[in-house]
């Protein structure tokens, strides 16, 4: 806060989190490369395992480099607190593990990353949880695939692969006439283009690995609590209502309030799971987070000129950006996300599945890899990489049918990715 005033975007993306470092006077966050760290005495090590006071143990839990960049995220996200960690999927299990237990179910959307769709669908049978999949755009369909069992639902703010824009402050209305948190994928959006906490999602998660570090470096992932969610509301969510036997019976909502889900990610989530993100991949992340909001401006501003031009192509068959004229969801660009679609959308060519391969292969300028959210402009055929695992009718239902290709397009001159994208498309 400045004189009252809260900071901007463009401040905070630089300066949240990052204080100069108490013992050099460091301007930019040190990587701690320490797996531990030393006691004052017997009673403050007891009072730091005992969660009676705040600092350092073992990089497990807690690093000075990965807790500056929660506390960044979760200030660009509008947040209570946030949990770093290993990747955007180890996000999504530390997301669900306070919340589940053998039996119940999350109600998920079809429109989601194929290896999400497998993580729900398949990994989970082995904690005993379910997934149950719905379209999204059917509210009647979300409210009732809702039981006793369920204890969030789940979607992508911009839906990978296609750029579907999900209507979140209609499904947040169902989750909480339901009772129970939304969980919301704001990888693709980022903070800068929408904050779903601000619609009403009580979790946000990220694979930092994407546009939040920008440069294809690193993976990680982070996890935002809203703090606004009743966790003793109901039964529903004994880990957070409930006393914590590891702990000598505390309870995490009586103690922490708001900052509860955040102290169990560290204190249960992290110790117990292990999917600690490394000091040097959140210092690369840190750096990346610096320039968010003009990357996001270019890759919007690209987007949308590269979108427009293949609409008119003869080869292609469609084009999912949403913000087309032509989009079925071009009315919640400015509700959702006012400052522009993203730069994430798929391409179905009339060549269909051959044609796509081919086109893929043909290509110069774009790189043909299993990422998205780069500087660079990537490209890749979900259908026989990322989805290639899911039914054709999952495929179809996820957007990533077989004559479907999915750009990621990054800040290089909008005219010389066409250029790439005529020849390969000719070819």
């Amino acid at each position: 806060m400045t004189d009252g005033k809260p900071l901007g975007f463009d401040t905070q993306q630089i300066h949240a989190g990052a204080n100069p470092d108490p013992a050099t006077g460091a301007r930019q966050v040190p990587i701690y490369q320490t797996t531990a760290y030393v006691f004052r005495d017997a009673d403050h090590a007891a009072a730091l395992f005992g969660l009676q006071e705040v600092g350092y143990i073992y990089s497990r839990l807690t690093n000075p480099t990965v807790g500056a960049l929660g506390d960044r995220i979760a200030a660009l996200e509008g947040g209570a607190g946030a949990v770093c960690c290993s990747s955007g999927h180890a996000a999504q299990i530390m997301a669900l593990f306070p919340l589940m237990a053998p039996g119940r179910n999350i109600v998920a959307s079809t429109r989601l990353y194929g290896g999400t769709i497998t993580q729900f669908s398949q990994t989970f049978k082995r904690f005993g949880w379910s997934a149950t999949f719905v379209d999204f755009d059917d509210l009647d369909a979300v409210k009732a695939a809702i039981n006793d069992d369920t204890r969030a639902i789940f979607c992508e703010t911009i839906a990978n692969p296609g750029g579907y824009i999900t209507d979140l402050d209609a499904i947040a209305e169902i989750a909480d006439g339901a009772g129970i948190p939304l969980i919301v994928d704001n990888t693709t959006a980022t903070p800068y283009l929408c904050r779903p906490i601000e619609h009403g999602a009580t979790l946000v998660v990220h694979s930092l690995t994407k546009y939040m570090t920008g440069n294809g470096t690193v993976t990680g992932g982070a996890i935002v609590d809203s703090g606004k969610f009743d966790w003793s509301a109901s039964d529903k969510f004994p880990s957070l209502s409930q006393p914590e036997p590891a702990y000598h019976g505390l309870n995490f909502h009586e103690t922490f309030g708001p900052a509860a889900f955040t102290f169990h990610g560290i204190a249960i989530g992290l110790r117990d799971l292990g999917m600690t993100l490394n000091p040097q991949a959140a210092h690369y992340t840190l750096m990346g987070i610096e320039t968010l909001s003009m990357r996001m401006e270019k890759h919007v501003a690209n987007a949308k000129k590269i979108a427009a031009w293949l609409e008119g192509h003869d080869a292609v068959a469609g084009v999912t950006y949403a913000g087309l004229a032509s989009s079925p969801y071009k009315d919640r660009v400015p509700k959702i996300c006012p400052k522009g679609a993203g730069a994430l959308f798929t391409v179905q060519l009339k060549d269909g599945y051959e044609g796509c391969t081919k086109f893929v292969g043909n290509l110069q300028l774009f790189s043909h890899v299993a990422n998205l959210g780069d500087a660079r402009s990537l490209v890749i055929h979900p259908a026989s990489t990322t989805h290639r695992q899911l039914t054709q009718a999952q495929q179809i239902a996820a957007g990533a049918a077989p004559d479907t290709v999915r750009l990621s397009i990054g800040i290089e001159d909008a005219d010389d990715l066409i250029a790439d994208l005529d020849q390969a498309l000719k070819a």
